[in-house]
């Protein structure tokens, strides 16, 4: 038994450092963070939470880089969509604290399939530089506090979500992904600040998961121009597609 779960902790250390690559260049590090500590022998509420801290500091070096380029949108200004983030995120983070694991564990299989179909939808839609917005200050407000809602209960696919709002709100591409990484940290920091305090965490995975992550982002951050990024997407696809079968495999 120590042997086994000694290697389910090398797997996790191994995972995690691949979740940080994957993260830095594609997105999508949650779809191999949450089973790898599930192997652990943690529930999936357990595994949630546990894995939005470990994969947390990665998004503060991922947003901090990207930081000059933020922008408000839809009229709403910056500061007022890191408020809505913080709201939205910290709400999220109640309701699934208050969630038991069991309605959880069966909620978990069509959140990683909703996930999935939005990262494969947001990597791989056409989408143009430059449109005409279509949401207003009341459209993006409502839409930002709904995606942070669910960034804080769950997380899986905020980034394309984010990007599909604010482009829609009339941001440019590149400033809309760089407001989306600061959003998504702050939406996190929020839910993490409760997730501290919960007796679901298992922090040896956590501490474990977290140092590889922080070296798989170094390691991504050196491959960014160097690797085929589609491919990276196409990977998190797949896995998150085998994730959910599997979770609804074992769903009661």
């Amino acid at each position: 038994m120590a042997n086994a779960m000694t290697m389910s902790f090398v797997i996790l250390f191994i995972v995690s450092i691949w979740a940080g690559i994957q993260n830095a260049l594609a997105g999508g590090g949650t779809f191999l963070m949450l089973p790898a500590l599930m192997v652990t022998n943690m529930s999936a509420l357990a595994a949630n939470i546990t894995s939005t801290i470990a994969l947390f500091p990665g998004q503060i070096t991922s947003s901090w880089g990207g930081r000059g380029h933020v922008s408000g949108a839809g009229g709403l200004s910056f500061k007022a969509l890191v408020i809505i983030s913080l709201a939205g995120g910290i709400l999220g983070a109640i309701l699934l604290l208050v969630t038991p694991s069991d309605i959880f564990k069966a909620l978990v299989p069509w959140l990683v399939l909703f996930a999935t179909s939005i990262f494969a939808w947001g990597s791989f839609m056409p989408r143009k530089a430059d449109r005409p917005p279509v949401l207003g200050t009341m459209g993006a407000g409502v839409a930002q506090f709904v995606i942070s809602i669910y960034g804080g209960y769950f997380g899986g696919g905020i980034g394309f979500l984010m990007l599909a709002a604010l482009t829609a709100a009339g941001l440019a591409i590149r400033s809309a992904n760089a407001t989306k990484n600061v959003l998504a940290g702050v939406m996190n920091a929020s839910a993490v600040a409760l997730f501290v305090f919960s007796p679901q965490v298992y922090w040896l995975q956590a501490g474990i998961a977290c140092v590889g992550a922080a070296i798989g982002g170094v390691i991504g951050g050196h491959m960014v121009t160097k690797v085929n990024q589609n491919a990276l997407r196409i990977a998190a696809v797949l896995i998150g597609i085998a994730l959910t079968i599997g979770l609804f495999v074992r769903a009661p």
